[in-house]
């Protein structure tokens, strides 16, 4: 098939290789986010998806309205059996979606309708779900509303974090859209409705979220610290400076303290008192300094027991 790939982030990257790979399949045009401005230079940085596509020969597009009027009509005289969008980040007109003779197809990384919106991988973490997966969808004019075509399951390991599961999950979404496509181009597919009443959604992640309260239950805190690493990561406060908490274990224990009390320093851990709970503390990082295992970063920082881990 003729496919223009439209997509934005390193997730996408391993699917758009997934299609030049393929013997099958030939990436006519990739469409992706305008180049954006970084650091202090200002310098221009092409997306992940981008730099992909140039790698490879394949002409690049960055509109900055995508329902422009004179892009549709660019569009138009692409060659294009289909469509494939992974992580785009525009909503496609109508007029778009209906311009492939098979439509337009979405690489979506939950097990929909199950985390509809920006960010279900790590909601999928956060909210405490044993499975994730994904789902390539018809795409229809609403937020990941349209007809399910494929899907494929994966497992929340007990140490996923956000980093770990969104490199599986991309890997799997490129064998997913390759099993879809063929089986789009025999019409061996029977696309299924998704129950509007059994989705929730992930919205997008901010800075603020990696805020931590202490007064949480020990499960739901690391959960947050697994789910945010790498970005935007978790954090509470020692001594009024940032610490960020890379990694941590759940210990079922009280000890009557205030949820944020320190409870106990050993040698390669810290543990706090939760809302319900302990949490070991076994990698930071402090503000100014660099991501550390706690037996390192207690050589340099002295804490004791009863100091306070609060926002």
């Amino acid at each position: 098939m003729n496919v223009i790939f439209m997509g934005t982030p390193d997730f996408a990257v391993p699917v758009l290789k997934a299609l030049i790979d393929s013997d099958r399949h030939e990436v006519t045009a990739v469409v992706t986010q305008p180049d954006k401005a970084r650091g202090r230079s200002g310098k221009l940085v092409y997306t992940p998806v981008k730099e992909t596509a140039l790698e490879n020969g394949i002409p690049v597009h960055t509109p900055e309205r995508i329902k422009a009027p004179e892009f549709v009509e660019a569009l138009k005289k692409i060659p294009c059996d289909v469509i494939v969008v992974v992580a785009f980040g525009q909503i496609l007109s109508q007029e778009i979606l209906d311009i492939p003779q098979y439509g337009c197809i979405n690489v979506h990384a939950s097990l929909l309708p199950r985390w509809r919106g920006a960010a279900p991988m790590q909601w999928a973490i956060l909210e405490g779900d044993k499975k994730t997966g994904i789902t390539t969808m018809q795409m229809d004019a609403g937020l990941d509303t349209g007809d399910m075509l494929m899907q494929t399951e994966i497992e929340i390991l007990p140490d996923e974090t956000g980093e770990s599961l969104h490199d599986k999950m991309a890997l799997s979404g490129g064998r997913l859209l390759l099993e879809t496509l063929e089986a789009v181009g025999k019409g061996e597919l029977h696309p299924v409705p998704q129950d509007g009443e059994k989705s929730t959604y992930a919205k997008m992640l901010t800075k603020e979220l990696g805020r931590l309260d202490m007064t949480w239950e020990a499960e739901k805190l690391e959960r947050y610290i697994r789910g945010l690493n790498s970005w935007p990561s978790a954090y509470t406060k020692y001594k009024g400076k940032t610490l960020k908490l890379w990694r941590a274990e759940v210990v079922l224990e009280e000890t009557g303290e205030k949820p944020g009390t320190v409870v106990g320093v050993e040698k390669d851990s810290i543990m706090v008192q939760t809302g319900k709970g302990c949490l070991r503390l076994l990698e930071v990082q402090l503000e100014g300094k660099k991501r550390m295992d706690a037996a390192s970063f207690l050589r340099g920082v002295r804490i004791e027991k009863g100091d306070m881990l609060c926002i």
